[in-house]
């Protein structure tokens, strides 16, 4: 049994949280990430550790907004908020949510073109070029596709095969990407989808490819973990997701104000 929704301050960071989530299903919509109303895109409610946010099954991502994202527990409970919730997404999401705190946004797609490498006999993503560097230290790989996620057990399974990494490929289904907000997963998936686009564009024409050797990608991996990505002094220093998603926001606040309602 659902409770009456009890809408937070406008600057708490319950609403921040709201506002990053709603933003995050329209800016899908955009990317060509979504698939109508399927899928699913969750985030912990800040300040607690077993709860998270999920909108109703059932909107198109285009029409999600803030005040109508349900708050769900770990186990089940619809704690405020009306409306449906997907099986698959509370299987999916509460296990890798429960799993480990940096966990905190659980972005859960099939788009296209990571998509269509979970296909592949070889859905590893190739280290071809610096964005794929970028990203492998962060991905996983589940090669035991076990049909839809209607139990907790797939989920934890799930959980299990991600560890700490932040990307799942889940061979035959699409991929899970989290983040430790909202900003840092969208950002990341969002990366992750045109890496793998150039990678299936480049495998498309059949001509041998350039792969980077192993002291070029831990090159990579040492520059983005160990110098700056710019030169904003102390407290004015965002990292580039932020800066990404802060932007993406500015665009959604001037062509679809509504989500944040």
């Amino acid at each position: 049994m659902s409770t009456a929704l009890n809408l937070p301050r406008p600057d708490s960071a319950v609403a921040q949280a709201r506002l990053d989530l709603a933003a995050a299903h329209r800016l899908a919509v955009w990317h060509d990430f979504s698939e109508g109303i399927y899928n699913h895109f969750s985030l912990a409610v800040p300040g607690t550790d077993d709860r998270f946010l999920l909108p109703p099954f059932g909107l198109h991502w285009s029409e999600v907004t803030a005040s109508e994202l349900m708050v769900i527990g770990f186990d089940g409970r619809q704690i405020e908020g009306e409306g449906i919730i997907q099986r698959s997404a509370y299987c999916i999401h509460a296990p890798i949510h429960a799993a480990h705190p940096k966990h905190a946004a659980v972005l859960h797609t099939h788009m296209p073109y990571a998509g269509a490498l979970t296909r592949l006999q070889n859905q590893q993503l190739q280290m071809l070029g610096q964005t794929e560097a970028l990203l492998i230290d962060q991905i996983a790989y589940d090669e035991g596709y076990d049909g839809l996620a209607r139990a907790t057990d797939e989920g934890q399974r799930l959980a299990e095969v991600l560890g700490e990494k932040s990307i799942l490929f889940m061979g035959n289904h699409g991929v899970v990407v989290t983040g430790r907000s909202v900003a840092e997963a969208y950002d990341r998936l969002y990366t992750l989808e045109r890496a793998a686009r150039v990678q299936l564009f480049a495998l498309w024409t059949g001509q041998p490819l350039r792969t980077l050797s192993a002291a070029q990608v831990n090159k990579v991996q040492d520059q983005i973990h160990n110098t700056p990505l710019h030169d904003a002094p102390g407290a004015q220093y965002k990292p580039g997701y932020q800066l990404h998603f802060d932007a993406l926001r500015r665009l959604l606040d001037r062509r679809e104000p509504d989500y944040r309602n």
